[in-house]
């Protein structure tokens, strides 16, 4: 997501990661949520946020990291294979952000349903 953090994106993505089984995270996008992990000090309409994502099942798709604890574990293998068969697992689905892995779920087939924040900008000037 991005543009300035706001509370209605916040909770929105909150509401999303809960309703899923599991959110499967490339390594970069893994880096970058572990802010989440052990930040304190945030405003109180980002702790939903913060909750849903430490409180998530989590698969990390990497072949340069592997998980240190916070309910993760890695995805071994042909991720696309791996995906595959969670994704034959019944319950309310498996949630995916980024860019580079999503791509590549797309290219095999695994994506049902695209889901789309826009954050609009203004940019230029007046007359």
């Amino acid at each position: 997501m991005a543009g300035t953090p706001d509370e209605e994106s916040h909770n929105y993505s909150a509401q999303t990661i809960a309703r899923a089984d599991a959110i499967i995270l490339g390594r970069t996008t893994y880096e970058l949520m572990e802010f989440w992990r052990t930040t304190k000090d945030l405003p109180p309409w980002m702790h939903p946020f913060q909750e849903s994502i430490n409180a998530a099942k989590k698969y990390l798709v990497s072949s340069t990291r592997e998980p240190d604890g916070w309910n993760t574990e890695a995805l071994v293998g042909d991720p696309v294979e791996a995906i595959r068969k969670l994704k034959e697992q019944p319950g309310n689905g498996l949630y995916v952000g980024g860019v580079t892995l999503p791509l590549a779920l797309a290219d095999a087939g695994l994506i049902d349903e695209y889901e789309f924040i826009v954050s609009p900008t203004l940019v230029g000037h007046g007359p």
